[in-house]
């Protein structure tokens, strides 16, 4: 490829840069280098000049295509000497041009929402019409808190009336200005460290206006509605965190210490006056006789309320009380429920008002047709249902068909949320989809708990077994964080249309960023608005934050009643969380019996979890079909590893690099599905196969677990009950646990997750039963619903749950899901996704390993190559793997700690500057081109002591011949160690 290379470096960074490019390149001006190269040249190039780059470093790389057209590959530096093409700006003047000379004059005696000059008043009025249409049509039966969603939309911007905000939207040069996450006023003399924003603003005048009486919100919508007026934006990162902006009275001082020639008195009255003017509109828009904003605040504002401010904190995004009784957190999810739905509609009709010019704006009041904005939202129609019907002609009719069309009819004769509650191998899919059809689905929104869920269900769809054949007219859509594809495998979905498949199948993790975020917000527009089921829900139970979350989303959907369109799937209903949590009655709870009668001996292995060898069923030697579930992805590796030449084995796992993960799923879903291609005879695994992946097997080990991943993971044994003479399914259960005992590696996993007390308590019923007894899958069945039943089993369910809720509660408010902002003063260059500061599911990083080979498992190979490579284009995704913070810094004990090690030799060994700082490491790993380094080549460690300088507990990437084995640390290679 030929390619040119543009300099914008500056003081001795240019002279640094020249002597790279001079390497490599043709000096074609003082600033240009051109030159003909390779990929693999073309990446040592950007490695040097990352290597060597400091704040005076801007390189950008240009791949010239033809004569006509060349195309930005990357940018080394400061990005902002160059524009989203890798154009650098020539000329820069502070005169006003032509082209900037507008002739819609701003009216300095009149308030405006925006640099596109929208009346204030007229702005307010119509996000809060907007947003409670919004509100009535997806929540119908919901009066009183659709008139608190108007009010909230109509107080939103309240605090645009500030003479700053004012002063920087009348400038003409600022009028096709784009707003970002509420950065309004971006001059340079400006700063929000000493400034409130206007949200800020917005809910401290609120709450002065009506502090004392409500004449039509509750308290509890009274509550909502400032929690909509604060969190409308996300939060700013200011350098001195809260400081100054932490309460009522930290935001009055702020503003009052910054007013010039307005005194605060007589900003209230502007306020009071901007919203009679609100009044005026909503009473002739709507032909009322009086608006309903006017019986909500007070126009008489009791000053001494003031004095009241200091120590009164600002809305939490979400709060969250410690009960050791599990009703109390009823009416909390019911709240947060509330603040989401209400704040998603402001959100939503926000952005529909903001991007209407002024005089589109005017008309749509004046004329009375803000309603067709609802429309563009909510409308959906598609021929979603007759694809369906057509899809279920395909079976075969018979015993087992009528009775899934019955269940599906149960299901719809819900009052609300309807559960499916149906055995492995029933048909759930074939039901949700006859559900859907018989409620007149026009989007089918399918929300797994994990990616792996995701695949195998898209697999599922696309099949011949389904819409195959109507794939031409019908979208079905894969929305994960990794894979966006419609109706086939690498056919990427424009970002444009995520999320508008007729069936869209996507993790929980996206459908939260509607109540997580702010970007995302509308996510959860579309999803009150479609039909919506819930798959493998019962994963969520035990999960921190998730459990609470699951619920609010819940809420939302109950709050709709009979419109509520939703079903929850699985094979094991967790019955107590049902009734207990989202309060569902039985009769919302559908069984569909199993028609597989084949009979099933389940049997116990006790084991030393210490040794490693043929003592250990989840390391003996398997055959015939069989698959080994462990409960972590570390036994499997390890099995897989001493069994590699014996077997004819696959592995699979979670810790793969992106492409293996995709790859090895497919080999394992073609060998195990039904009728497969049976290329391997032995499946070892971690937990992600063990729900809703639709495959098989003859005989199966599996790790002791909690009664629902028992059963799921039973679900993969003779799923589709062919085999005449019966299936075992063995247990294997460590010797502590079988004592009762919470030692040991099993024992202590189980109890991070929330599940040792059910587990123990399941394994004692299971023994008492089914000890080497056949038995039938619809016994089995019956045995765990009465389980969730029983005092014993109640008892240890309950603890478990309340454990999680509380876990829940101090993840919550460590405030890892609160919406924030850090708003740069220059925008940048829109590159590769990087890892969000706050997730739900732990802190991962992006991370770098060296590859050894574990052909041999007494004699490992260390090779010089690294698990991935980075790709020279910078729109190209990057094969990456990460790992959890925790695992980096070695979970707090310094022997293991790859960071300091990695902080102290990387340097030496890549080149660059030394970093001092552990935090500033772990920051730049959210970008993938900034990886911590858990392992080096032996090349690379030569500089710095060769094999003696590798750490005792480096990660390597393994692999073997057959396959790789993925991440995995030396230590956890030649020890027992779990």
């Amino acid at each position: 490829m030929m390619v040119t290379f543009v300099s914008e470096c500056e003081k001795k960074a240019l002279a640094r840069t020249r002597r790279v490019l001079d390497a490599f390149a043709n000096r074609i001006g003082s600033r240009a280098w051109q030159t003909v190269i390779t990929e693999d040249g073309l990446i040592a190039i950007k490695t040097l000049l990352r290597k060597t780059a400091t704040k005076n470093t801007a390189v950008a790389c240009h791949w010239i295509r033809s004569r006509s057209r060349s195309e930005l590959v990357w940018i080394v530096g400061n990005r902002a000497q160059f524009d989203q093409q890798g154009i650098v700006p020539v000329n820069t003047t502070s005169k006003e041009l032509i082209m900037d000379i507008t002739t819609d004059k701003p009216n300095p005696d009149f308030l405006y929402a925006n640099t596109h000059l929208q009346s204030l008043a007229e702005h307010l009025f119509a996000v809060g019409y907007v947003a409670e249409q919004l509100h009535r049509r997806l929540m119908p039966n919901q009066e009183k808190q659709s008139i608190a969603t108007f009010v909230a939309g109509c107080l939103h911007d309240l605090g645009k009336i500030d003479p700053c905000f004012q002063e920087w939207a009348r400038d003409p040069k600022k009028k096709d200005f784009v707003a970002e996450d509420g950065q309004h006023i971006d001059d340079v003399k400006f700063s929000f460290e000493k400034h409130p924003r206007h949200n800020e603003i917005s809910v401290l005048l609120y709450y002065l206006l009506d502090h004392i009486s409500l004449k039509l919100v509750n308290a509890n919508h009274k509550k909502s509605i400032k929690h909509v007026i604060y969190w409308h934006h996300a939060k700013p990162f200011r350098k001195e965190k809260e400081k100054g902006f932490a309460n009522y009275g930290d935001i009055y001082t702020k503003l009052t210490n910054n007013l010039k020639n307005i005194s605060f008195i007589e900003l209230l009255d502007k306020a009071i006056k901007l919203l009679n003017g609100v009044c005026t509109i909503d009473v002739r828009y709507r032909v009322i006789e009086e608006s309903l904003l006017s019986k909500v605040f007070n126009a008489d504002v009791d000053l001494d309320a003031i004095e009241t401010l200091d120590g009164l904190l600002l809305p939490y995004y979400k709060k969250y009380e410690l009960s050791e009784r599990i009703e109390q957190y009823e009416s909390q999810i019911k709240h947060n429920a509330d603040n989401n739905i209400m704040r998603a509609c402001v959100i939503s009709a926000d952005r529909l008002v903001s991007a209407l010019l002024a005089t589109d704006l005017h008309a749509h009041i004046k004329d009375g047709s803000l309603d067709s904005l609802v429309n563009e939202v909510l409308s959906f129609e598609s021929t979603l249902c007759s694809h369906i019907e057509g899809c279920l002609n395909q079976f075969p009719p018979g015993e087992r068909s009528n009775k899934q069309s019955e269940v599906s009819n149960q299901l719809t004769k819900a009052r609300g949320v309807s559960v499916l509650a149906g055995p492995a191998g029933c048909g759930k899919t074939k039901i949700a989809l006859e559900w859907a059809k018989l409620k007149n689905a026009q989007q089918l929104i399918w929300i797994c708990p994990r990616v792996q869920v995701c695949q195998g269900l898209f697999d599922e769809l696309i099949s011949k077994d389904y819409f195959e054949l109507n794939l031409p007219s019908i979208s079905i859509e894969i929305n994960t964080g990794e894979f966006k594809y419609t109706n086939q495998w690498n056919k990427q979905t424009p970002e444009k249309d995520y999320f508008s498949g007729d069936i869209v199948i996507t993790t929980i993790d996206q459908i939260l960023n509607g109540i997580i975020t702010h970007n995302k917000v509308d996510t959860l527009i579309g999803y009150l608005n479609a039909h919506v089921v819930f798959d493998e829900f019962h994963e969520y139970i035990n999960m921190p934050a998730f459990n609470l979350l699951f619920a609010e989303l819940i809420a939302c959907k109950q709050q709709q009643e009979s419109a509520a369109n939703t079903l929850l799937v699985s094979a094991t209903p967790h019955y107590f969380y049902l009734k207990q949590v989202l309060r569902l009655e039985s009769e919302d709870i559908v069984a569909m019996p199993s028609f597989n009668q084949r009979p099933y001996f389940v049997t116990f292995k006790v084991f030393d979890e210490t040794r490693q060898d043929d003592t250990n069923p989840l390391y003996q030697s398997q055959n015939s079909n069989t698959i080994v579930i462990s409960n972590t992805a570390l036994t499997a590796q390890k099995s897989f590893i001493r069994n590699q030449h014996q077997e004819n084995a696959v592995l699979l796992h979670s810790k793969f690099k992106k492409s293996d993960k995709q790859k090895w799923f497919e080999e394992v879903y073609e060998s195990f599905k039904k009728d497969g291609i049976r290329k391997f005879e032995v499946l070892r695994s971690g937990p992600i196969i063990q729900a809703s992946l639709n495959i098989t097997c003859d005989y199966m080990v599996a790790e002791i677990t909690n009664a629902e991943d028992c059963l799921q993971r039973l679900g993969r044994l003779d799923r589709f009950g062919v085999n005449k003479e019966g299936s075992v399914y063995c247990i294997a259960v460590p010797e502590p646990i079988h004592q009762g005992k919470g030692t040991g590696f099993a024992a202590r996993f189980l109890s991070r997750m929330f599940t040792f007390g059910a587990t123990k308590a399941w394994y004692q019923l299971l023994k008492a039963e089914l000890d080497d007894k056949a038995v039938t899958l619809p016994r089995l069945y019956k045995l765990y619903e009465q389980f969730h039943h029983s005092d014993t089993g109640k008892k240890f369910i309950e603890l478990d749950l309340i454990a999680s809720l509380k876990a829940s509660v101090k993840l919550i408010d460590q405030k890892v899901i609160d919406p924030i902002t850090i708003s740069p003063k220059k925008a940048l260059v829109k590159g590769r996704a990087k890892i969000s500061k706050n997730s739900l599911r732990g802190e991962n990083r992006f991370v770098q390993m060296a590859i050894c080979d574990v052909n041999d498992p007494g004699q490992f190979k260390f090779l010089d190559q690294y698990a991935y490579q980075m790709p020279i284009n910078e729109r190209d995704s990057f094969d990456n793997l990460t790992a959890s913070k925790d695992e980096i810094e070695g979970y707090g004990d310094s022997d293991k700690n790859l960071l300091a090690h990695m902080k102290a030799k990387h340097h030496n060994i890549m080149g660059g500057t030394k970093a001092f700082k552990d935090f500033i490491l772990l920051n730049e790993a959210r970008d993938p081109e900034l990886p911590v380094y858990l392992s080096y080549t032996p090349g690379d460690l030569v500089p710095v002591g060769g094999e003696a300088a590798r750490h005792s507990y480096a990660i390597y990437y393994a692999v073997c011949d057959r396959q790789p084995i993925g991440a995995i640390s030396i230590k956890q290679l030649t020890s027992n160690e779990e």
